[in-house]
């Protein structure tokens, strides 16, 4: 698919999607090794003039918090002539949230924490198998982060909730919004196909992660991928959880079967953007549950500032179970809402959602954007999470070692949690603010 300039991710999304290596400093390089060091840094300070109920510990007020993670560790890769290259990474990651701790009471501000993040080695074919494609087949072990598509069902082991629930036995060392920390704890992972024609990938994924109940899942997927765009398949079977952690809805996950039809791409047309993907998962002791968006954008490549302009509706089930989407593609992508994504809800289950984007690029390095959101709850016997939030922020690369990304939000919700809503004492307006500082070296 070809892409315009104003659909670049911002470099947030990329820092977090790549787990952080989106950059590197290279130790040692031949033709046939390479050994490079890795270090991501990222600093958040945010304020929410609300807060919302989803612990049961905030009262009413607002909260103002600090988050951060450093990433640090060694990659490398070594070509076995003829018989395609081995490479590894392994990195460490610490992280923390400072102040009052989020507006939803996930963190308390006192998380602090330093473990493996990365720790995986694989090999790729080169050119063995011709059929396949330039290294059509690659094998991979160990702990790392993996992104199905285009991360709406699984986008890395992201959850990152910290002391604030629970007396913190799901504590994974605070940066709940940042979530720095994605990698699932054991991967085995076949890939198989080139870059362009069909391919597909095997997976078995063990989450050491107390919030997402710690599942082991299989994963299949399908794909074309071509010029004007890629269509795929997707399947997932939860095999086992740690029924010790998890919740009511949770309790589900065994056994269910997830099926997906994706596609993005611009159709052969130059500036368009399409997006969607319908997914339907079979629960064992449950109702069926589904999910779906469809979404289009334009690029006026010819106009100032290259404005871009898209619109998408997406639709969650009542009990669908979102299991591990992430922040794909930039702001709305998956976290529908900086406040609604990450602290009032819905957290991609019993809601439609309307949502319009835009973006402007005034500099070859500052993007501004524009998210309005519409949430409408279809179940309201399950609480009452309807409201509007508008998001307007900015991407500014101001060297190639650090981005500022300022965001501000205004949400207004339908109801307060009083009265079927998660937003502490009242519906107010919240006005909300974070101004994030990402390094790589």
């Amino acid at each position: 698919m070809t892409r315009t300039h104003a659909l670049r991710p911002t470099l947030l999304a990329l820092l977090l999607a790549s787990g952080g290596s989106a950059s590197a400093y290279s130790l040692y390089s031949t033709d046939d090794t390479h050994l490079d060091a890795n270090l991501t840094a990222v600093f958040a300070l945010f304020h929410s003039q609300q807060r919302y109920n989803q612990t049961g510990t905030l009262s009413e007020g607002a909260s103002s918090w600090q988050e951060g993670f450093i990433k640090y560790g060694l990659s490398g890769d070594q070509r076995l002539g003829d018989a395609g290259s081995v490479y590894g990474a392994f990195a460490m990651l610490s992280s923390a949230t400072w102040g009052d701790g989020d507006a939803a009471g996930f963190t308390d501000g006192s998380e602090r924490t330093s473990k493996i993040e990365d720790a995986y080695a694989g090999w790729r074919s080169g050119k063995l198998f011709p059929l396949l494609g330039e290294d059509g087949i690659d094998l991979s072990a160990g702990r790392q982060n993996i992104v199905v598509g285009d991360g709406f069902l699984i986008d890395g082991d992201a959850l990152n909730l910290g002391k604030g629930l629970a007396d913190g036995q799901y504590d994974r060392g605070g940066a709940y919004y940042l979530a720095g920390r994605r990698s699932f704890d054991e991967t085995a992972v076949l890939r198989l196909g080139g870059k362009q024609g069909w391919r597909g990938d095997v997976m078995r994924l063990k989450s050491d992660n107390p919030a997402q109940a710690k599942p082991e899942l299989y994963v299949g997927t399908l794909e074309h991928v071509a010029d004007a765009g890629t269509l795929g398949l997707t399947y997932i079977d939860i095999t086992d959880i740690d029924e010790n952690f998890a919740s009511s809805a949770q309790l589900q996950r065994k056994d269910m079967k997830t099926y997906s039809l994706r596609g993005q791409g611009n159709a052969g047309i130059q500036n368009l953007f399409l997006s969607g993907e319908y997914a339907w998962q079979d629960k064992r002791h449950a109702e069926d549950e589904n999910a779906w968006y469809l979404e289009a954008g334009w690029t006026f490549a010819e106009t100032p500032w290259k404005p871009y302009v898209s619109y998408r509706f997406s639709r969650f089930s009542e009990g669908y179970d979102p299991l591990f989407y992430g922040f794909s593609r930039g702001f709305g992508t998956w976290f529908q809402g900086e406040v609604a994504g990450n602290y009032a809800g819905p957290f991609s289950s019993n809601t439609r959602v309307h949502n319009i984007g835009a973006k402007i690029n005034p500099l070859d390095n500052l993007d501004v954007g524009l998210q309005w959101f519409d949430f409408h709850t279809l179940n309201n016997d399950l609480g009452n999470l309807s409201a509007h939030e508008l998001d307007l922020y900015a991407d500014w690369i101001v060297n190639t070692h650090l981005t500022i990304t300022p965001l501000i939000g205004l949400y207004q919700p339908k109801k307060s949690s009083d009265n079927g809503g998660s937003q502490t004492g009242n519906n107010d307006s919240n006005l909300y603010s974070q101004l994030i500082f990402s390094t790589t070296f």
